[in-house]
C-alpha cells in the first residue's frame, strides 16, 4: 500500500502547505507545468517524486523529466502526461497510447480543472488534480491525495487551497 500526493500546474509557485498536506505520503506525483527546479527540489524533500514536464517548463526541467511516464504502483498500471484531455476527448498525442494499452489510472494536468472520472470504455480512472499554483484563471487551487492498494486507487481526497 502506498499513499500518494498528486498535483499539477504549480507554475513555479511554492506553497508550504504542499508539505503540510503531503506529510506522510510515500510518493509525490506532479503532472507537469512545474515551472522551476526549486519547486521540484522542494517536493523531493517531502517524498520521492515522479513527474512529467509540461508545456511551460523550460529546458532544465525538460532534460530531467519525460513528456510521458508509465510505471506500476502496487500493481496499478499508471500513465501520466501533462496534456492528456479526458474521457471522450483525449488529446491526439496520448490517444494511441491509451487505446492500444489502457492503464488502470491515467493522470494529466494542463486544464487547471479538477476532474476525477472513470472511462468505462477503456476501463480506467482519469484524474486531473487541477492547478496548485497561482498562474491561471482558477479561483480554487487543488491537491489530491489517495492510496494505491492491491492495484486499485482508493480513499481519494481533494484538498482545496484558497487562491
Amino acid at each position: 500500500m502506498k499513499r500518494i500526493g498528486l498535483l499539477s500546474d504549480t507554475h513555479a509557485y511554492w506553497d508550504p502547505r504542499y508539505a503540510q498536506y503531503f506529510e506522510g505520503v510515500d510518493e509525490v506525483w506532479h503532472a507537469g507545468d512545474i515551472g522551476s527546479l526549486e519547486v521540484l527540489e522542494n517536493l523531493q524533500q517531502i517524498a520521492p517524486v515522479r513527474a512529467v514536464h509540461g508545456n511551460i517548463d523550460g529546458g532544465d526541467l525538460r532534460r530531467l523529466l519525460p513528456e510521458k511516464l508509465r510505471w506500476s504502483c502496487e500493481g496499478l498500471d499508471v500513465l501520466m502526461t501533462h496534456i492528456g484531455g479526458y474521457p471522450g476527448k483525449y488529446d491526439p498525442r496520448i490517444r494511441t497510447f491509451l487505446y492500444n494499452r489502457p492503464p488502470g489510472l491515467f493522470i494529466s494536468g494542463h486544464s487547471h480543472i479538477l476532474k476525477v472520472m472513470p472511462d468505462p470504455q477503456l476501463g480506467l480512472l482519469h484524474i486531473n488534480p487541477g492547478a496548485a499554483g497561482l498562474q491561471g484563471w482558477q479561483t480554487v487551487r487543488t491537491l489530491v491525495r489517495f492510496t494505491v492498494d492491491e492495484g486499485k486507487p482508493r480513499d481519494l481526497e481533494v484538498i482545496e487551497l484558497a487562491r
